[in-house]
């Protein structure tokens, strides 16, 4: 099958990350299987998704691994004029949810699995296709925690995220937080007696833009990024009930994108200390049973690999350039290059079309991708 045909096929799937994974993730066991290659599944603990897991060549040494995630983003209330769990051609474009992040990579590494088993190999393949990436890149968490027991560390990763086939060696680390407010209720006419949860998350809120703005002091920049600094944004704020009554709940999500190299952890530690120090004693002084609880949503580590690595000459080969860049958004690539995995991100297609209605990736992307699958195998085995 052909990259395009396997695309096809790859979009025909809902894997929008509420919904299961296991329809595509067997399709793709069973066409790697026809080809005389084995899987492992990896599957989460409710056993409706699973990772999946293959090797193309020896199995005593280090290897390179093509990851990327099988999940999509929901199309729920987006304005589609094509089906989109139904790949459409037209004028050069192929239209479909995930076309672009990232089943098209997907289509593009299983389309070269012919070439890489035919190929004497002195270093393998290994393929990793995971769950929910889109919601905080988790599913892959348990493929590094079974490569940690494997007896050879793969040699490098590449992650196929849409980048227009540009070598890219660094993004950024994502932090995201759920802060709940329990505040104390009453008659609005009456207002000092209780504790206003809404007016508290608002300070927190006000809080966490000030540290956004330290943040993007000139002095904490760092120029191959865009924004080059790191950034604080509130995205969800729900609470109250009525206009008279003071409202005992609020809830509100943020998030810290940080530049390689900041903790995110800083901002939330700030936080908490705001909370504890100056926030809650004046709730408590009101009403003893209020309370502000911070939840975790979400986070993974930011990406910076050394353009002087194996893993950079490596992709500047395969991608036919070395004009490094990176990304303002995250990937799975910060996890394996913390396991001690050197990571780069190239794949095809461009984000701009990503998680969008009508979502395409130019064919002329895929026959790229397809060309870089060819000098890999022929990398590989010289």
């Amino acid at each position: 099958m052909t990259s395009q045909e396997l695309l096809g096929k790859l979009v025909s799937f809902d894997t929008v990350s509420r919904e299961s994974n296991l329809a595509l993730i067997e399709f793709v066991r069973d066409y790697l299987s026809q080809h005389g290659v084995d899987s492992e599944l990896i599957h989460n603990d409710e056993g409706s998704k699973a990772n999946l897991w293959a090797t193309i060549g020896p199995t005593d040494r280090g290897g390179v691994v093509l990851s990327g995630h099988t999940d999509v983003v929901p199309v729920d209330g987006q304005p589609w004029t094509v089906p989109a769990f139904e790949m459409t051609e037209r004028d050069g474009k192929l239209y479909g949810r995930g076309t672009t992040d990232m089943k098209g990579y997907l289509a593009c590494v299983l389309a070269a699995v012919p070439s890489l088993k035919a190929a004497e190999l002195e270093t393998p393949v290994h393929l990793a296709f995971s769950y929910d990436e889109e919601v905080g890149c988790l599913g892959v968490r348990s493929i590094i925690s079974m490569l940690e027991d494997r007896p050879h560390k793969p040699l490098a990763c590449i992650i196929g995220e849409p980048t227009e086939l540009k070598p890219v060696l660094g993004h950024k680390g994502k932090l995201g937080v759920r802060c709940r407010v329990h505040g104390a209720p009453c008659h609005s006419a009456y207002a000092p007696e209780g504790v206003n949860a809404i007016e508290t998350a608002a300070k927190m809120i006000t809080r966490l833009t000030q540290i956004g703005e330290r943040l993007a002091d000139p002095a904490h920049h760092d120029e191959r990024f865009y924004p080059p600094f790191s950034t604080v944004q509130t995205g969800v704020i729900e609470g109250g009930r009525a206009l008279n009554i003071v409202p005992s709940e609020c809830r509100f999500d943020w998030e810290v994108r940080s530049l390689p190299g900041f903790d995110a952890g800083e901002v939330e530690r700030e936080m908490r200390d705001y909370a504890d120090s100056e926030l809650l004693p004046r709730m408590r002084a009101v009403e003893a049973n209020t309370d502000i609880v911070f939840e975790p949503l979400q986070a993974y580590p930011g990406l910076t690999t050394e353009a002087s690595s194996e893993v950079a000459r490596l992709i500047a080969i395969l991608a036919d350039r070395d004009d490094f860049g990176t990304v303002p958004y995250g990937t799975e690539g910060g996890l394996f290059h913390e396991a001690g995995i050197p990571t780069v991100v190239c794949g095809p297609g461009c984000m701009d079309q990503g998680h969008k209605p009508d979502e395409f990736i130019a064919i002329e992307q895929l026959e790229r991708c397809d060309a870089m699958m060819q000098r890999l195998v022929e990398h590989l085995s010289a």
